[in-house]
């Protein structure tokens, strides 16, 4: 794996382990547009590294180093995101340019880079997060078209082994009141996503659904909760739960 050095002043001082490895797009036109940006002082933005479509790996902060990545974002009750986790920019237009598909070279090169990370860093499965997740109300990517099976068939991250039912039908919309809509706000926050268990089918939950079906079943994303992303919410709890135990 061969990673060029292309340092960035945007980074300070790290104050806690790295426990997070999370994924961006870039949302630039080009790679390069972005890499200037990310270098440029006045950005006050950066990442870890970055990986071209071509599969190119460039660093621009030490890992001991804290980059700028996360803004602002939560997830299983920490904040300091930035100081938590390494940050991967994934060369790619995002939503304003038509969210193109990621390119298997690329994305070959980002499982050789992501397993490194995580192997060294002792990342677990759940410590695997997209942009979207640790900020929902303001980011969507890596996008839909991500492919977290593809990543975890690799042994990068998790992807739900299950049989989704026959049923599809929408248990809960916008404004319910119900203790199932707990139960599921619950099931959220032990992945970490930072929801208040209230009851109640809200803008901001709704959001984080969005981000968890973009994430986990990105062929219907619509902040409701139907009988598919409440098995597949299941599915992840218990495989943490197992994973916390073993």
């Amino acid at each position: 794996m061969k990673i060029t050095q292309t340092p960035s002043p945007n980074h300070d001082a790290r104050t806690l382990p790295v426990s997070l490895l999370v994924l961006h797009y870039t949302g630039m036109e080009t790679g390069q547009a972005a890499l200037e940006r990310m270098c440029a002082g006045a950005a006050k933005v950066s990442a870890h590294y970055m990986v071209a479509e071509d599969g190119h790996i460039s660093q621009l902060v030490d890992e001991s180093r804290r980059a700028w990545h996360a803004g602002l974002s939560e997830w299983a009750g920490e904040s300091n995101i930035n100081s938590a986790s390494i940050g991967i920019e994934i060369v790619n237009g995002g939503h304003d340019y038509g969210l193109p598909d990621f390119p298997d070279v690329q994305i070959e090169a980002l499982m050789s880079l992501c397993r490194d990370i995580q192997t060294r860093h002792n990342i677990s499965l759940f410590g695997l997060v997209a942009h979207s997740d640790i900020a929902p109300e303001r980011k969507q990517d890596p996008g839909e078209k991500f492919p977290w099976q593809k990543l975890a068939a690799h042994g990068i991250g998790y992807w739900p082994d299950l049989k989704l039912s026959a049923k599809t039908q929408t248990l809960f919309e916008k404004g319910a009141r119900d203790r199932g809509v707990a139960i599921v706000q619950s099931g959220l926050a032990y992945l970490g996503y930072a929801v208040e268990v209230t009851g109640v089918l809200d803008a901001k939950t709704q959001c984080i659904l969005c981000a968890f079906q973009r994430r986990y079943r990105p062929a219907r994303i619509d902040g409701q909760i139907d009988v598919h992303t409440m098995e597949i919410l299941t599915d992840l709890a218990n495989a943490k739960k197992t994973a916390r135990t073993a």
